[in-house]
């Protein structure tokens, strides 16, 4: 190899090796070592190695990356909270006092004030895991809310993952010098945090938001859903981290009988209720109004909010639901849902695969090991307490806490889990004959196919119309029944970003879309203002219209949505044809794990 070969070589590794580095978020130790380690390899090449055999030069290259890959497990980002605000001494609240101690938040941007971490209940820990939540230790002092609280015990990946994820899926990343860590996760999770206007002001409308995950996985502060957005339209905002997977949602016999209450299997469901009682004893002191809350969440987190508008121990502690991209309402819902002797069988599986023979014995087995169950036990259940029958039932007999309802789906659901399971002209009818049997020759005449992409895009929309869209049509004739008001939209914009995959909607609901972002334009932003209004005048009345927005009909045929994309306005449904096949099956599960954000 000549020289400028080989300093041409030298750089495109050494430039790999700082991607690597960035995208890992590890310490700045690691940025200033791999120059050092590049030089050292270019004088130990030029000094001892020289034009020598090709084999010595092949193990001077190879011993440069072992060092690199040292350096890497070296300088691996430690494990950090996240702060609350940017700002490296950020300016404080004033003190709020709780039932449980004073707390001191920090000022935002833009007249917002952010409460992060604070604690509704004792972690989870120890005797508690697996018991229903009980109040938080009284605190002495102030608790500083400056950073989040770790996010729920779950599988995690390595930074770079993460990193990636981020640039192919979202189309977005900023290099930044401070994030040079990786968040939390602990059984210890159940803080909620929140946001609010500046100001001494009263009497403000609560949204108590609900993450998605799949109930396995996420965090209460991601950037799409974080509360300043609304917040700045004088409206306080909570989101709440819950138990998930294992921790959340194992069910066992054993488990019924050490409580009081015979409850197993809805321990996550449990800390959203406790979550919200907090709120309703507490919100007055952060400016909100306890009379006035309403409960919203996505994918996952809308499937909870799904199940807590007919669960007895919610009633009273919320008005309205905002749901997005998923129910449990449907007679047997295809995901976050199981019949309670399906999760018992699961749990005690559990137990045999860990040669446990009763709770005690499980609890002493480290979180670390029984996260990667996460898997298996996701989904909620009619465990007489929480939930003392499916919502669907419920609903047919009249029983729910919502007054009204605002709740859609977006036209790419299907987007992200159907990468690597697509259709094509070739296997596109076996994939229908499979899922629908002997209903498929009338799916088949609905979606007449005679390319690949035509099969792509007929597969995308019924998959999403399985897991997504029909469970919410099921929702709009059930609400309708129970004479609920029933507000149901369908967001279709594309942009340089997620587009209309599942989540997209959530940064334009929430009023997060960057000021100086260009993958958004200004007809994303006037649709985000739109989408933001909606949504404030829903959680101040009920009812998204008002002023000069595009009138939004309440959906009492199933057939009236509000359209969310390229313009705004009513249109109708055109998927009741294959939506009145599904209403004739019974969909047995669904792919679990993979129907879910």
């Amino acid at each position: 190899m000549n020289k400028v070969g080989f300093c041409i070589a030298t750089f495109l590794t050494l430039a790999l090796m700082l991607a690597v580095l960035e995208l890992n978020k590890n310490t700045l130790w690691g940025f200033a070592l791999a120059p050092v380690l590049a030089a050292g390899y270019v004088i130990f090449f030029i000094k001892v190695v020289g034009p020598t055999h090709w084999y010595l030069r092949l193990g001077a290259w190879l011993l440069w990356i072992g060092l690199f890959i040292g350096i890497l497990f070296l300088t691996w980002p430690p494990t950090k909270r996240v702060p609350a605000c940017e700002a490296a001494s950020p300016e404080r609240t004033e003190v709020v006092s709780t039932s449980f101690g004073q707390v001191r938040g920090v000022k935002l941007q833009g007249g917002v004030e952010l409460f992060a971490g604070i604690p509704y209940a004792k972690p989870p820990v120890g005797e508690l895991r697996w018991c229903e939540p009980v109040d938080p230790e009284p605190w002495e002092g102030v608790l500083e809310a400056d950073s989040f609280a770790p996010m729920g015990m779950q599988p995690t990946n390595p930074p770079i993952y993460n990193s990636l994820r981020q640039i192919i899926g979202y189309h977005d990343y900023e290099i930044r010098l401070d994030d040079n860590y990786e968040p939390p996760v602990s059984e210890d999770s159940l803080y909620l945090n929140i946001w609010r206007p500046e100001g001494d002001k009263k009497d403000l409308p609560v949204l108590f938001y609900i993450h998605g995950g799949s109930l396995q996985t996420g965090q209460p502060w991601f950037g799409d859903y974080s509360g300043r957005g609304l917040a700045a339209r004088d409206m306080i905002v909570v989101n709440v981290g819950y138990r998930l997977g294992v921790f959340g949602f194992l069910a066992a016999e054993e488990l019924a009988a050490e409580s009081a209450n015979g409850t197993t299997g809805n321990y996550g469901l449990l800390d959203q209720i406790k979550a919200l009682e907090w709120v309703r004893g507490n919100i007055a002191s952060f400016g909100g109004d306890p009379d006035c809350v309403t409960i919203a969440g996505e994918s996952a987190g809308s499937a909870c909010v799904s199940a807590l508008c007919t669960s007895p121990l919610a009633k009273g502690l919320f008005r309205r639901a905002i749901m997005e991209s998923s129910t449990v309402a449907s007679a047997v819902p295809p995901h976050s849902f199981r019949t309670y002797d399906e999760a018992i069988k699961s749990g005690r599986e559990l137990m045999e695969r860990y040669g446990c023979a009763g709770p005690d014995e499980l609890r002493a087995i480290p979180a670390e090991k029984l996260v990667n169950e996460a898997y298996t036990q996701h989904h909620m259940t009619p465990d007489g307490y929480a939930l003392t029958e499916t919502p669907y039932e419920s609903y047919k007999k009249g029983v729910h806490n919502e007054e009204a309802a605002l709740h859609g789906c977006n036209s790419g659901e299907s987007g992200p889990f159907i990468i690597f399971d697509g259709a094509n002209l070739k296997n596109f009818e076996r994939k229908v004959r499979e899922y629908f049997k002997d209903k498929a020759d009338r799916v088949l005449a609905i979606y007449p196919v005679t390319t690949d992409r035509e099969a792509a895009d007929a597969w995308a929309e019924i998959w999403g119309a399985i897991f997504f869209d029909h469970p919410h049509y099921r929702l709009t004739r059930l609400e309708t029944e129970c004479g609920v008001p029933s507000y149901q939209y369908f967001f279709s914009r594309q942009n340089g970003r997620l587009g209309p995959w599942h989540s997209g909607e959530e940064v334009y609901f929430y009023g997060n879309i960057p000021a100086d972002s260009k993958l958004f334009d200004a007809r994303d932003r006037e649709l985000s203002d739109q989408m933001m209004s909606y949504f404030e005048n829903f959680i101040k009345t009920g009812d998204p219209n008002g002023g000069a927005l595009p009138e939004w009909r309440v959906n009492a045929s199933a057939e009236d949505l509000m359209g969310l994309g390229d313009s705004t306005g009513m249109i109708k449904e055109k998927r009741l044809e294959l939506f009145g096949i599904l209403d004739e099956m019974d969909i047995p599960g669904g792919p679990d794990g993979t129907s879910e954000h």
